[in-house]
């Protein structure tokens, strides 16, 4: 049964995590449409959540900010290694930052192996309903073998710039938000 109080006490104690939930759900959606996250919305996330660390967190002050700043580098470190490489959008690692400048450094580490896990599946369900599996596995180890082989991230950017066109892509703010949020749901942050 929905239970109004509890509900309303769960947005006034874990406001700030339905305010991550609301603008990962804005940024996945434009993602899904245009294939990109745009900058207008990350940049203030990263620079909000720093704000939000430094005077509302349990450990407001320098503390705060602390972990917030922590919490923005493994965000950004978890998608910058696929990022260098040719695999990901700049905007699909600074909205793993933003999830870091709000929510820290073991939440942040926490969903982005859900949203890894979460886009291994869409990324196989995609393959799948394509119908072209030879295709894309033959294409999955060409792409292990470069990385394997060339080991310059500059070279493998290059050769992932060249197969970009040719590739289905898979916008990576969807299961970076449905991974951070089911997350969330299990750690009970939502409620």
């Amino acid at each position: 049964m929905f239970d109004l109080a509890v509900w309303q006490d769960a947005l006034a104690t874990h406001w700030h995590v339905w305010l991550v939930t609301v603008t990962i759900i804005v940024m996945a959606v434009i993602d899904g449409i245009q294939l990109r996250v745009p900058n207008a919305l990350t940049y203030p996330m990263i620079v909000l959540g720093w704000v939000y660390s430094f005077t509302l967190s349990a450990y407001p002050g320098w503390e705060g900010l602390g972990y917030s700043l922590m919490g923005t580098v493994v965000g950004l470190a978890t998608l910058l290694p696929a990022y260098a490489i040719g695999g990901m959008g700049a905007g699909d690692v600074k909205m793993m930052a933003g999830i870091g400048a709000w929510m820290w450094v073991e939440v942040t580490l926490y969903s982005f192996a859900v949203a890894a896990v979460v886009g291994g599946i869409l990324a196989v369900v995609m393959v799948l309903m394509s119908g072209a599996w030879n295709k894309h596995y033959a294409q999955f180890w060409s792409i292990w073998n470069e990385i394997m082989v060339v080991r310059d991230p500059e070279k493998l950017a290059e050769i992932a710039a060249e197969r970009k066109p040719r590739m289905k892509l898979l916008p990576y703010g969807i299961p970076i938000a449905i991974g951070t949020i089911m997350y969330f749901g299990w750690a009970g942050l939502l409620v």
